[in-house]
């Protein structure tokens, strides 16, 4: 089973400075360029995304990265020994959207089924699990009341991440990325939410060449999702996942991620 990984945003939220939050010497330095995949958490914060896909069975794994990421090269190619995954790396010359990464490793996925995950989001390997086995396109829809129970999530985040809209069958009928109150509240608290977890097919690749630019200027997952379903008629199973999600998002999240990770053996 191969992954890709999108380590190629530029970290907005991560690079703004917080005097409040103290942070060790080479922590400030990640954050300010916005290198989240590398911040350490006791190590760095990507190594225990790594080990979990391992833990699920997937070994053979393609991380996205712009051309000035050299630090994340270097360290996996030569400070650490790869026992269990194969890696490669992935060149997104421009940041121009989630969309944009995922073409940039289609050689490295050639015609094989993969899976698309963030590199700042620790997921649980129960969802990577699921997804291995489904042995299709689709996505674990994460339940609200666990994400905030389970992971550092709070309800004001929430309330900033897509939610879907789920046929009777359990497949997925659309994506609503940052619903208003409105929306939020018609969809109802049993709504599922999207943490950017993926199993795609190889034609994911046709949709997301064939999608325009969001409002924010970029080529986004969902936007390509949206064009594979209902242009190319790939269906995406929605997997109902009752577990946390650990978020790096911002220099507040890195102590209380750091925190809760500091049990779990990492095994590359």
């Amino acid at each position: 089973m191969k992954a890709v990984i999108l380590a190629r945003g530029l970290g907005t939220r991560m690079r703004r400075d917080d005097p409040a939050v103290p942070l060790s010497p080479e922590q400030s330095s990640l954050a300010d360029v916005g290198v989240k995949a590398m911040i350490p958490v006791g190590r760095p914060f990507l190594d225990f995304v790594l080990s979990a896909l391992a833990d699920a069975g997937v070994g053979d794994i393609c991380v996205v990265i712009g051309p000035e990421h050299h630090r994340v090269r270097e360290y996996y190619t030569s400070e650490v020994k790869l026992e269990r995954i194969r890696l490669e790396f992935a060149v997104q010359e421009q940041p121009n959207g989630t969309a944009g990464a995922g073409v940039a490793a289609r050689s490295f996925t050639r015609s094989d089924r993969f899976l698309v995950l963030n590199a700042d989001s620790y997921y649980p390997v129960e969802s990577y699990r699921a997804l291995v086995e489904l042995d299709g396109p689709g996505l674990p829809g994460f339940d609200r009341e666990a994400l905030i129970r389970s992971g550092n999530i709070d309800r004001a985040r929430i309330r900033r991440y897509a939610l879907l809209r789920v046929n009777r069958d359990g497949f997925l009928e659309d994506i609503v990325e940052k619903p208003d109150d409105r929306t939020f509240e018609e969809l109802g608290e049993q709504s599922l939410v999207s943490m950017n977890l993926w199993s795609f097919p190889p034609a994911i690749f046709d949709a997301c060449e064939q999608i325009t630019p969001s409002r924010r200027g970029e080529l986004e997952l969902p936007d390509a999702v949206r064009y594979a379903m209902r242009k190319l008629g790939v269906p995406f199973r929605v997997l109902p996942c009752a577990l946390g999600v650990l978020d790096l998002s911002n220099r507040a999240d890195i102590a209380a991620v750091g925190e809760r990770l500091r049990a779990v053996q990492v095994r590359l």
